[in-house]
């Protein structure tokens, strides 16, 4: 005997609803393709870029010491490469920003967790956290080179108020769209403070608060750069910044955009090999966007 039509449609609504929660999935890319479609972007940009570069300098409309060739820059850089300068360089600066990111996020974020969640403490200090984030950090430099000396201590308290707001917005931002009943839930399963944090609205908030690990990690670098330009000295050793500065001190223009790509290199690399994979996970994994 076939089924109540009442019944059938109901059946039918359900399986269509039911398909509608389930993320779509698609047969994942090659490695290689997921590869050739990271970096093929970038590289061509580069390329082109290069190209009207050559162009600008076979115009000859500035002189040699303004805008030198960029085989002139690349000499530098083979240079440095050979002798095995630009990779300490490089080291300094890397380490010191990621040691300063990681102190950003074990302070950023329990104070943001802390502003999302006690009413008080976000009246209290959360505009101060958007002014801090909107604040050069350049500014902080001359404070903490007169609090600290010149030395390691006010290069990690730059960057540490380059990032620590950043991180703590964001995961701010991402526990505001974090849905009430989640907590509700987690107490009514006997979830305590810490527990709920961890296992409910963290990876609730995940999206908003890698976010804000992205952004604090661009702050962190632009705060290091800052730092290492102005407060220069041989016991802090030759970073990025101090090459820049180097360059720009002795009029030597290949040596200073040789510095402006090293640095913008870093930046690109860690969004493209940290970050980038990250959030696709993340949005991966909450059907928010198709396996690539």
């Amino acid at each position: 005997m076939p089924a109540n039509p009442t019944e059938t449609d109901l059946a039918e609504v359900e399986a269509g609803l039911d398909a509608l929660d389930t993320p779509a999935t698609t047969q994942r890319a090659p490695l290689w393709r997921r590869v050739l479609r990271t970096l093929l972007p970038p590289l061509v940009a580069l390329t082109l870029l290069i190209v009207v570069w050559q162009a600008l300098w076979a115009s000859a409309l500035w002189p040699e010491f303004k805008l030198p060739a960029p085989l002139a820059v690349w000499d530098e850089l083979r240079t440095s490469a050979a002798s095995g300068e630009v990779f300490g360089i490089a080291w300094t600066s890397v380490h010191r920003a990621v040691l300063g990111f990681l102190a950003g996020v074990a302070i950023g974020t329990p104070l943001g967790m802390l502003v999302a969640r006690i009413r008080v403490v976000r009246a209290a200090i959360g505009p101060v956290l958007m002014g801090l984030q909107s604040l050069p950090s350049v500014a902080w430099v001359p404070a903490a080179i007169l609090w600290f000396g010149i030395n390691d201590s006010a290069v990690y308290f730059v960057v540490l108020l380059g990032s620590v707001p950043s991180i703590a917005n964001g995961l701010v931002a991402g526990l505001d769209q974090v849905p009430p009943i989640l907590p509700r839930v987690g107490q009514v399963m006997g979830a305590g403070a810490f527990a709920s944090a961890r296992h409910i609205l963290l990876p609730a908030a995940l999206p908003g608060y890698l976010a804000g690990l992205k952004q604090g990690w661009a702050f962190s670098w632009r705060s290091l750069m800052a730092a290492e330009l102005i407060a220069t000295s041989p016991q802090l050793g030759i970073g990025l910044g101090a090459y820049l500065s180097h360059g720009q001190n002795f009029n030597d223009m290949p040596k200073v955009l040789a510095a402006i790509f090293l640095i913008l290199l870093v930046g690109v690399g860690i969004d493209l090999l940290v970050f980038r994979p990250l959030e696709r996970a993340v949005l991966r994994a909450r059907g928010l966007t198709a396996s690539l």
